[in-house]
């Protein structure tokens, strides 16, 4: 079933989460809330903001679901402040894990892989070109965790497949460089990054985008997991 899953706190409740701004271009789609802390609402752009007359959160034609900023009505700024603390220490717990299912698996690449739970750790880069697919051997329950110390990437058109019961939420990108999904590809589960998570045109994301520096987004789609 894999090791113990990493508890998200108060930084679950967001679909994206970021430190430094939350960008898009294009139609993109989001189910679930977003929010910035510690900078303010000036770093949320293309949503085309809407507050909300509590002054508490805003809304987005773009957004099923509710946006937060450090500068909005209390105690939004005190929830904020919090859910990012919360990312820093998930980030920290998955980064911690000991034991290793397996060190530098396929040398950084993947690609074309079926991997069972576990904790995976990288002390590279990791690259997904070609489709991966996450087993659970009918366990809805399992979790991976996969440690990456460099930058993560997956092609454009590439997906992430889950089989055996597997679902989003148990699934956990602990990454210290950059995070590139390329365009249409199709990643799941929740990515801590402590920099920048990048989402080319047409990617989508079932999981969540928790991101130490910003998230940038083009004509994406992106659902928190159930």
């Amino acid at each position: 079933s894999g090791p113990a899953a990493v508890n998200l706190r108060t930084a679950g409740n967001f679909v994206i989460l970021s430190k430094s701004g939350i960008s898009t271009t294009g139609t993109t789609s989001i189910v679930g809330n977003i929010g910035v802390s510690p900078i303010d609402s000036t770093a949320i752009t293309g949503f085309g903001l809407i507050m909300d007359p509590s002054n508490t959160f805003a809304t987005s034609s773009l957004v099923t679901g509710r946006i937060y900023a450090a500068d909005y009505t209390a105690p939004t700024p005190t929830t904020m402040t919090t859910a990012t603390s919360d990312m820093e220490t998930a980030y920290a717990d998955a980064a911690g894990r000991t034991n290793p299912t397996s060190t530098e698996l396929g040398a950084g690449n993947i690609g074309g892989m079926t991997i069972t739970p576990g904790t995976y750790k990288w002390g590279t880069g990791l690259i997904i070109p070609t489709d991966v697919t996450l087993n659970c051997g009918g366990n809805s329950n399992a979790v991976f965790i996969f440690q990456i110390e460099q930058t993560l990437s997956i092609s454009s058109g590439k997906k992430i497949i889950l089989s055996g019961g597997c679902q989003a939420k148990n699934i956990f990108w602990q990454v210290a460089g950059q995070v590139t999904l390329g365009t249409t590809s199709n990643f799941k589960g929740n990515i801590l990054s402590a920099t920048l998570i990048e989402m080319n045109t047409g990617a989508t994301l079932n999981g969540r985008a928790l991101a130490q520096t910003a998230v940038t987004l083009d004509a994406n789609t992106i659902t928190i997991p159930n």
